[in-house]
């Protein structure tokens, strides 16, 4: 079970990583209108609009892939031993959520402190 968690982070990771990727190599809808003007090349590695449905399309892939990976990681974490268990939160089977709470340890006083006499006026 617990290799299976790890894959799925993996995956989870590497899709994220590649959808930032591909969202910042897409240009805006303003992109074009500068290239118009001469301030930028109109020149493009996938043709004219090649680019805009190959770059969105494989984001997509990378987006449903990621959250196809989320939604699997919730499940299984929420599963206890094959069952899902109902009406138990994540904090209720926290590790320590039933152990009371360590009792306050009081300061302990020197014994030369307290022989210590104070002048009065």
């Amino acid at each position: 079970m617990q290799v299976w968690m790890n894959l799925l982070v993996v995956v989870q990771m590497l899709s994220a990583i590649a959808m930032i990727g591909l969202v910042l190599v897409q240009h805006g809808k303003g992109a074009d209108m500068g290239a118009s003007f001469g301030s930028g090349a109109s020149g493009s590695l996938f043709g004219a609009t090649g680019s805009a449905s190959f770059l969105s399309r494989a984001t997509a892939v990378c987006a449903t892939v990621f959250f196809l990976a989320t939604l699997t990681l919730s499940f299984m974490s929420n599963s206890v031993s094959g069952k899902v268990s109902a009406g138990t939160s994540v904090l209720d089977r926290a590790p320590g959520a039933s152990a009371p709470a360590p009792a306050a340890i009081e300061p302990q006083i020197p014994s030369a402190a307290a022989s210590v006499a104070i002048p009065s006026k």
